[in-house]
């Protein structure tokens, strides 16, 4: 789908590149724009009310976050994956989520249990109203605070890298309302394991390893029908 095929969208200039690339970025991970789209300038320029500078800026921004891949006489494309780099960034994944898993005190500090039952509540409400955009941030902010209780900066860091080097792998699942019914149940089911003892670190190592399956699945069952 080409950019300027979506509705034009005036952002005050103070926002810059940030809130553009944020923009994007949303767009990749709703399949708004596909894996090996070109992102064309002149049509950011307009549909952002932006200077090329800061168009290219948040390009930047994009590609060194692994989401977009610059060739040469085409310019930024979204990243499209071979099936080997899909497994091997779902591998890392697994290595990095389920080491903050067995690392999270249980049962989990009350605050931080109640933050992330006051996240799940804006989730459902998303989920309900089907926005497609607020299930996205509500289910980045659930993740965020989730791993960072893990208590190593730099492995929560890591774990929020590598998820958003697959936002245009995720994309199939995202705007699945079946998928996003079972990812919402597994949101609660692992609320509840969290609030439960050391007896349920296995539940909830399970559970985590279970959610990041069907994305890396789907994005690989759409590839092998593509092939002749």
């Amino acid at each position: 789908m080409p950019t300027g095929a979506f509705a034009k969208e005036r952002r005050p200039s103070e926002d810059g590149a940030s809130v553009i690339a944020a923009t994007l970025e949303e767009d990749i991970v709703l399949g708004l724009l596909a894996p090996r789209v070109r992102l064309v300038e002149d049509d950011l320029m307009e549909r952002f009310a932006a200077k090329r500078h800061v168009v290219r800026d948040a390009l930047a921004q994009l590609e060194s976050a692994g989401l977009l891949e610059r060739r040469r006489n085409i310019g930024s494309m979204v990243k499209a994956f071979s099936r080997d780099e899909v497994i091997h960034l779902y591998e890392m994944r697994e290595l990095l989520e389920l080491e903050a898993m067995r690392r999270i005190a249980l049962p989990l500090d009350r605050d931080a249990l109640e933050q992330l039952r006051r996240i799940q509540t804006g989730h459902d409400a998303a989920i309900q109203q089907q926005d497609p955009r607020g299930i996205f941030r509500t289910n980045q902010e659930f993740h965020r605070l989730l791993f960072a209780q893990c208590g190593n900066v730099f492995l929560s860091q890591s774990i929020e890298d590598f998820a958003r080097q697959t936002h245009a792998i995720r994309f199939g699942t995202l705007m699945s309302r079946e998928r996003q019914l079972q990812s919402q149940k597994e949101h609660h089911e692992l609320l509840a394991v969290l609030a439960q003892g050391e007896g349920a670190r296995e539940r909830l190592i399970r559970l985590t390893a279970d959610h990041l399956v069907p994305p890396r699945d789907h994005y690989l069952k759409a590839q092998e029908a593509l092939l002749p």
